[in-house]
């Protein structure tokens, strides 16, 4: 009994301490104060900075790749990423008079970047080419150059290697160009052949690059767009914007029109984005699923080729995603520690909680009344109720709020300003999200909080002069838990290739504030702003591709698998609070069928440890065993001849950061391959949290490696003991040491045992 104890504590005890190493060793942005210096020039100051840092990070280079900045003219100092141990070890130096965390100072910001912790990544220095000339192309609806979001002050010049164009055309002329927009492209030739001319749209358009949408503005700023202090929608989310990337140059590849983007105006983008030099293409478009019937799909496969990382959305459907192939970083949305909060003030002083984006000021109270009380002639009340055109009587709520069920988004409000009312109340069933989206509207609008609609019926229904005034939006910050995963953001399984994990990655995509065309007012009540808040998949991905540009500046030598693995592999399962992330429209927990690997973790996946790591010849091997192919097509697509592998490599053993298997019956064994990128000697230990059902082996269990670059393989033996019922059941597995958790996400269907 007292051997089982100590057991049973030693092992309690070994668990606690592995946990607790891995998760409290972090690195944060540190600035280290010598005061004046004689030495004779700068490079004198900043090898012997070198110098320094190398005693706490164990070698030169090691130290010239965590410094940040060097303080070397008017004073001596340095700031780094350090360990708290490692600032601790500098504080005891003799020639250090300082050591303190590098933090931002302001009260409010536009909050996505803050919320994944990006303020605590030093950016590089936007003059040194080797460290701040990556490359971004944007393959989306053009980009509105006049925002302050994409000024170039501060960077250097274009770099040399890029071999793009600043094409002009309408209201786009090539000093539209800067150092920040390094290039421009428009393409409309597949759109105008199935649509007809642009000028028959009946739309406000530019036969340029220039946005007309504001969409790809919008995206181009969340990746990179400098920083803007004072930015906000009508004083809503105001602070400092900035993309993930200040640094980063943008080059914009317009596709889209009007009415859609066509699959061969975005194969053209990809063709000349892949030539021009890009490093990453961030693209948040729809698209099929068949892997070789899709432009995107092709494209993103010879950018990939090519060492180009392709980020692209989930989709916004909250149905399956179509973006599976394995060589696209697919990035599902979701919430941020923020709430736009537009309460309802009752004549009898009770104030009701409200959410919605509304700009607009109310400066007394209104009569109130529910739509359904002002049904038109011949119209049943239940149908007036959603205060769709033609179910209200104008006379009736002429100068009045009205509460509408569902109220059609903006056209409700429309239906209302119309017929003179003056605003709008929306019941919204929770379970739609409406919370998740950014809607604003022609007249004042919240939408009530359903834990607040019997005081609002009782009040109506009890006084004889019910009257209410809505407010304008505040921001509130840290007040719910977050992330919430978006109700409309696509999910998995994968329908094509259900061995890989999708969605990959989830990030911000709710509503998020960034720059946007001043001429597209169709979605802002009809007023021209420069910043708005939109939400969807479309505002997750360019975070992602933000933070692969990050990873690409600190480590230009690594491939797209590479940077994906690190994103993915670092990524956190569980929300501010410390608990499983949520699904938002249930709160019920989410799993990596909604989340993938979790929610990005920008400052880990500078520093993963171990990376996944898969080239073009994995992919076509993969594709050999892939349903539905066959080997001719797989050449036409790689360009070259090709023998697939007799029998084919099953496609869950592409080195994937994630680990998806499908079976009938028996066992399996997957084969996984880590490169380790950590520095110094380093032992990994396999942690796993088996899907229900399922045993879980990992042989070895142990990986040790004596340096950087060095590669070892693994076996996960999955053996069922129960069926799934033909669902997949989930887990993870962690690769621990001192300094780092390496997790990937584990999805199992077992139809037999």
């Amino acid at each position: 009994m007292n051997k089982l104890i100590i057991t049973s504590l030693a092992l309690f005890l070994f668990t606690y301490i592995v946990s607790n190493v891995a998760t409290s060793i972090t690195k944060k942005h540190y600035i280290v104060y010598m005061g004046e210096h004689s030495y004779p020039d700068s490079d004198s100051v900043i090898s012997s900075n070198h110098d320094l840092l190398a005693s706490v990070t164990g070698s030169i280079r090691q130290a010239k790749e965590v410094a940040i900045h060097h303080y070397s003219k008017s004073f001596r100092g340095f700031s780094a990423v350090l360990t708290a141990e490692e600032a601790q070890q500098l504080r005891e130096t003799v020639s250090v008079i300082s050591v303190f965390e590098s933090k931002i100072h302001q009260i409010h910001t536009t909050h996505s970047w803050d919320f994944l912790g990006v303020d605590n990544i030093p950016q590089n220095n936007a003059n040194t080419e080797s460290k701040s000339d990556v490359i971004v192309g944007i393959i989306d609806h053009g980009v509105w150059p006049e925002s302050e979001s994409f000024d170039d002050k501060g960077l250097g010049p274009v770099p040399e290697r890029f071999k793009g164009e600043c094409v002009a055309g309408d209201q786009f002329t090539v000093e539209n160009c800067n150092r920040k927009i390094i290039g421009a492209r428009f393409y409309s030739k597949g759109f105008e052949q199935a649509a007809g001319p642009l000028e028959s749209q009946n739309e406000t358009f530019f036969r340029s690059a220039r946005d007309s949408n504001g969409h790809g503005t919008h995206v181009a700023s969340i990746v990179a767009g400098s920083v803007v202090n004072n930015a906000s929608l009508f004083g809503i989310a105001s602070g400092t914007a900035r993309g993930g990337m200040p640094s980063a140059r943008l080059a914009i590849y317009k596709t889209c029109w009007p009415t859609g983007c066509m699959d061969a105006d975005i194969l053209a983008a990809f063709d000349d984005a892949t030539s021009d030099g890009v490093d990453i293409i961030s693209i948040s478009l729809s698209s099929s699923p068949e892997l070789f019937d899709d432009a995107l799909s092709i494209g993103s496969f010879h950018a990939f080729k090519k060492n180009i990382l392709v980020s692209t959305s989930a989709g916004n459907t909250g149905d399956f995603t179509t973006k599976v192939a394995p060589w696209l970083l697919t990035v599902a949305a979701s919430s941020i520690d923020r709430e736009f909060n537009s309460n309802i003030h009752l004549g009898n002083s009770l104030i009701l909680k409200g959410n919605s984006i509304n700009p607009l000021k109310m400066d007394k109270f209104y009569p109130v009344m529910f739509a359904e009380d002002a049904a038109a002639a011949g119209v049943r009340a239940g149908k007036a109720s959603s205060c769709k055109n033609g179910t209200l009587d104008h006379k009736l709520i002429k100068g009045k709020i009205v509460v509408c069920n569902g109220g059609g988004g903006g056209k409700g409000a429309q239906v209302l300003r119309d017929g003179g009312g003056v605003g709008m109340i929306l019941l919204i069933n929770p379970l739609a999200g409406i919370n998740d989206f950014s809607l604003q509207y022609v007249i004042p609008t919240t939408v009530l909080d359903t834990n607040e609609l019997q005081a609002l019926l009782d009040y109506v229904d009890l006084s004889p002069y019910p009257t209410a005034r809505i407010s304008p939006t505040m921001t509130i910050l840290n007040t719910s838990r977050a992330p919430k995963m978006a109700v409309f953001s696509s999910v998995g399984p994968n329908t094509i290739t259900p061995h890989i994990i999708k969605p990959d990655i989830t990030a911000p995509g709710v509503r998020i504030l960034a720059a946007w065309s001043p001429v597209s007012i169709k979605s802002t009540g009809g007023r021209p702003v420069d910043y708005n808040v939109k939400s969807g998949t479309s505002m997750a991905c360019p975070h992602a591709s933000g933070i692969a540009a990050m990873i690409k500046s600190y480590h230009p030598s690594w491939s797209p698998s590479a940077i994906k693995s690190a994103i993915m592999t670092t990524a956190n399962v569980m929300d501010d609070t410390n608990r499983p992330i949520l699904e938002s429209a249930t709160d019920s927990p989410a799993s990596p069928f909604n989340y993938g690997s979790g929610h990005v973790n920008p400052m880990a996946a500078l520093d993963p440890g171990l990376v996944y790591e898969y080239d073009s010849n994995d992919i076509i091997d993969f594709l050999c065993a892939t349903p539905g192919t066959n080997p001719t097509q797989i050449e036409m697509l790689a360009g070259t001849e090709i023998t697939c592998s007799n029998p084919p490599i099953p496609t869950y053993n592409l080195n994937y950061p994630s680990i998806g298997v499908a079976f009938k019956n028996g066992k399996v064994a997957v084969i996984r391959t880590v490169t380790y990128v950590g520095h110094g000697p380093a032992t990994f230990k396999a942690f796993t949290q088996k899907p229900y059902g399922v045993k879980v082996a990992v042989k070895p269990n142990v990986l040790k490696f004596k340096k950087t670059g060095e590669r070892k393989s693994f076996r996960v033996h999955f053996k069922p003991f129960k069926t799934t019922n033909n669902t997949f059941v989930t887990g993870s597995l962690s690769w621990i040491s001192g300094l780092y958790k390496v997790t990937s996400p584990i999805a199992v269907n077992v139809v037999s045992v």
